[in-house]
């Protein structure tokens, strides 16, 4: 199910300008029920302006009239917005700082386990910099005395399936194939 871009304030939007019950609600915006009760009571929505779910091109007013007539019916969000919402940007993934230190291990896995691995794949499927990379390689990082070549799938820095598709793109390494 997609949900609203705004759901709070889209909650908010729906309690007060609909007869929809809390349920529908609650099930359009992924929202809890009593957290749209209590939106509807004025002690969650503290000072949240309403986002209308009809100007923003989620919903038609006929959708809203159809589920305030059924109060079994749910609200269906527009295909045209599922699209809109559905796009993931990429952009930078977050590493919790129990994790950071990890990177290097993981770093050494990679080139111990893929030589012909290049630092770009390195630093995409991992999450560091070419320079950690580099210093990595050639054993001048800061901390080279206690690396140890660690699975990044078991740390936690990448999935098995991520892993998979780096491998699959490596090139093979010609010059072991000459000889």
């Amino acid at each position: 199910m997609t949900l609203p871009l705004m759901p709070k304030a889209t909650a908010v939007w729906l309690v007060e300008n609909t007869a929809l019950t809390f349920e529908q609600v609650a099930a359009f915006t992924g929202m809890h029920p009593l957290e749209i009760q209590g939106i509807a009571d004025g002690d969650v929505s503290g000072g949240i302006r309403g986002l209308d779910p009809t100007a923003g091109g989620q919903l038609t007013l006929e959708e809203i009239a159809r589920c305030e007539k059924d109060p079994d019916a749910r609200l269906e969000i527009l295909q045209t917005a599922k699209q809109y919402i559905s796009k993931k940007t990429k952009g930078s993934r977050y590493t919790p700082v129990a994790r950071r230190q990890d990177k290097p291990d993981a770093i050494a896995w990679l080139i111990k386990n893929y030589p012909t691995m290049t630092d770009g794949q390195i630093a995409k499927l991992v999450g560091t910099t070419k320079n950690t990379i580099m210093a990595v390689r050639g054993k001048t990082h800061w901390n080279s005395n206690n690396i140890k070549p660690r699975d990044p799938v078991l740390l936690g820095l990448c999935t098995q399936t991520h892993l998979d598709a780096a491998v699959a793109t490596i090139k093979p390494d010609v010059s072991k194939e000459a000889v």
